[in-house]
């Protein structure tokens, strides 16, 4: 390659080089010259996008899941997200790859589940699955088998969000099947296994949760000056948390936060 300049001294002493620009088009590797192209540029970009990452996110169409979606659409080192839900997100952007399935049949979809970290969001109330069975089937059921397929894909990372409180010997219904997801994923090979344990979240949801609204109102006044670490927080602030412990500073092995522990996350 041959590049043509000329030097000359400014009036305030520095060196000032004037380079032309057509000479450099000659010689076989010569910027526009098709094989440089190929030999140099076209690798460099093609290494650039292989370092990138994919993640899998189940819940992308609750409060925590479809704020965590939009986030990881945005951050630097995602190439794809896949998002496998029970009904359409709406969302449309050139890196989600999204698929409505049955997790009732994994067979037809437990193949795609690839990836570099499975962010696990899923989730449900009482009222909305209308017994404590059919509840269990989504807070726990789903969740896990999932986790499992993931883990079986060789998929590395595993992200769950858990609740406050999550407890498998709870004589409540709810934080007792919490609790026993939280014990049944850490003993799957993820390399990297992190569970969130929220306080009551907030932020806009599909459908209103009347008791959750409640929670959140009388928790924001109790805290304010006492049981600081009970507040509420954001599902924006949770999903950015998430993404801090397994895409900006990922820790190997299994790590759980508690509800004060998340805001030190972000």
């Amino acid at each position: 390659m041959v590049i043509n300049q000329q030097e000359k001294i400014s009036d305030r002493g520095s060196l000032i080089v004037t380079v032309h620009s057509k000479p450099m088009i000659s010689g076989r590797f010569g910027l526009t010259h098709p094989n440089f192209r190929d030999a140099f540029l076209l690798p460099l970009f093609s290494r650039s996008d292989a370092m990138k990452k994919t993640a899998i996110v189940i819940g992308a169409t609750g409060l925590v899941g479809r704020e965590l979606t939009s986030q990881l659409l945005q951050h630097d080192s995602i190439g794809k997200v896949k998002v496998f839900t029970r009904r359409p997100t709406g969302i449309r952007h050139a890196l989600l790859d999204e698929h409505v399935i049955n997790f009732e049949t994994p067979d037809e979809w437990q193949d795609k589940v690839t990836g570099d970290v499975l962010y696990s969001t899923l989730g449900t109330t009482l009222k909305q699955a209308g017994s404590k069975s059919a509840q269990y089937k989504v807070d726990y059921t789903y969740q896990h088998s999932f986790a499992d397929i993931a883990s079986k894909n060789k998929v590395p990372a595993y992200v769950l969000v858990s609740s406050m409180g999550a407890n498998p010997n709870s004589a409540l219904f709810y934080p007792r099947i919490k609790g026993e997801l939280d014990l049944a994923v850490q003993v799957l090979p993820f390399k990297s296994c992190v569970i969130m344990r929220p306080s009551i979240l907030v932020g806009e949801r599909e459908k209103k949760r009347i008791a959750e609204t409640i929670a959140h109102q009388i928790m924001k006044v109790v805290t304010r000056y006492a049981l600081r670490k009970y507040r509420p927080i954001a599902g924006t602030e949770v999903a950015r948390a998430m993404i801090a412990v397994s895409l900006d500073n990922p820790v190997p092995g299994t790590s759980i936060h508690e509800a004060d522990a998340i805001f030190q996350l972000i």
